[in-house]
């Protein structure tokens, strides 16, 4: 026997990635010993002690016809929620799905309905999830985070604040490219604070060998016309300070100081 419930979150529901609390009744799944009818979060309860717990579920709820089903589902799943779930048709779902999820950012974004990334309301329900995968996505080399927010510019507020106030957890670092790419990605968001911010996860100088210096130089000359002119101008700083640090040989001076006035003249 099936009843029809209207499904209806909280906004602290949804941000929280909460399961609401069934008021309706529901699908009479099983049976309780005195024979009345489960709830869909009874029935879960009692999967639960079974070896294919996710497995039965995943057959019974994913694409169960009660969106509180597939809600309760995509909170209760054990190895977090279904990938498929982020997708779901009900805006709630989705969202819990997506803060549930066990995805990487770029495919969560990716499979997330379109429907909640697109209205203000509904996007301010995965903000919290959204902080930590970004935070996550500036702590590493840049290129995932390009893409999230070459396909999701709406999100670029959120980098740029996990950018300027997030840690450095490791010593994953960015290209001067890629920095400078998502500099231009920040567009009026882009600041003083925000230029610091990306310079600070940009491989520093200074435990590079001569060799290692010189490569990354005669990289920065070639992609010069593409680099932000604060990543130059830092880059420049940079050098002439490892330069005075290090003992090199005149010759090494010569070359390093023709590759740095290149850099330095160049135009974007």
């Amino acid at each position: 026997m099936e009843t029809s419930s209207t499904l209806i979150l909280s906004d602290s529901e949804r941000s929280e990635g909460k399961a609401p609390e069934s008021a309706l009744a529901a699908m009479a799944l099983k049976l309780a010993p005195d024979g009345a009818e489960l709830s869909y979060r009874d029935h879960i309860e009692l999967l639960k002690d079974d070896l294919d717990f996710e497995e039965q579920g995943d057959a019974i709820y994913l694409d169960h016809p009660d969106d509180e089903a597939r809600l309760l589902w995509a909170f209760h799943r054990p190895s977090g929620s279904h990938p498929t779930q982020v997708g779901d048709r009900n805006t709630d779902v989705a969202i819990m799905a997506f803060n549930h999820s066990r995805l990487g950012a770029l495919e969560r974004f990716i499979r997330l309905n379109p429907a909640v990334i697109e209205n203000p309301d509904l996007r301010r329900h995965i903000r919290n999830r959204s902080r930590m995968l970004f935070r996550a996505l500036v702590d590493n080399d840049f290129s995932e985070l390009l893409e999230v927010l070459s396909l999701f510019p709406v999100f670029v507020d959120q980098a740029c604040d996990q950018m300027i106030n997030g840690r450095i957890w490791n010593e994953h670092y960015a290209t001067a490219l890629r920095g400078s790419q998502f500099l231009e990605l920040s567009g009026a968001l882009c600041n003083d604070r925000l230029v610091e911010g990306v310079i600070r996860r940009l491989r520093p100088l200074k435990h590079q060998t001569f060799d290692e210096a010189k490569a990354l130089l005669v990289e920065l000359c070639d992609q010069a016309r593409k680099l932000h002119p604060k990543i130059k101008e830092h880059y420049v700083e940079e050098f002439d300070t490892w330069m005075k640090r290090e003992k090199l040989h005149p010759l090494q001076m010569i070359v390093l100081t023709k590759q740095i006035a290149l850099l330095k003249d160049s135009h974007v």
